[in-house]
This record gives C-alpha cells, sequence and structure tokens, in this order.
C-alpha cells in the first residue's frame, strides 16, 4: 500500500501541529497532494481507469476546497503552504 500510518503521521508531523492532529488544514492538503500525484501517476499508464479518474478529480476538489478556505482564514499560511508544496496557483 503507498499510503501507510507511518506515512501520514509523517505528512501530519511536517505540516500539521503533530502526528495526532489530523484535522489540521496543512497537514491535510499535503496528504490530497501526495494522493493526488499518485493517482496521476497511475492515470499514466492505465489510461482507461475511469473510477480512479474519478477519485481523482474529487480529491482535486477536495484540496481546491481546502486551499480556498485557508486563504480566506489566514493568507499567510495558504502562502506558505502552496509554496511548500510546489503548487500552482
Amino acid at each position: 500500500m503507498y499510503l501507510t500510518s507511518e506515512k501520514k503521521a509523517e505528512f501530519f508531523e511536517k505540516f500539521g501541529k503533530g502526528t495526532t492532529d489530523t484535522g489540521s488544514t496543512e497537514g491535510q492538503i499535503a496528504m490530497f497532494s501526495f494522493r493526488i500525484s499518485h493517482l496521476t501517476e497511475h492515470l499514466k499508464k492505465n489510461k482507461k481507469d475511469f473510477s480512479t479518474q474519478r477519485a481523482l478529480v474529487s480529491l482535486v476538489g477536495k484540496r481546491r476546497s481546502l486551499l480556498d478556505y485557508l486563504a480566506k482564514k489566514d493568507i499567510e499560511r495558504y502562502r506558505a503552504i502552496v509554496k511548500e508544496l510546489g503548487l500552482r496557483r
């Protein structure tokens, strides 16, 4: 499995307030970005996997809504996470 509990804890440790703070916006955005990149690589090899394509579109929408929320809430945290993850915006 590509996303183990240790990998999740690492995301929330690096981007959130700690390993147990799984609700932090930055941690969720980082985890969604990792999953999006994994699914994108999968779809490059398997072009006709439409269920994965649907899941990818759903994840991109969730990440976008979290980014919009963070931009309204605290613009400096938004700019920091976009810069650190290398997202286009």
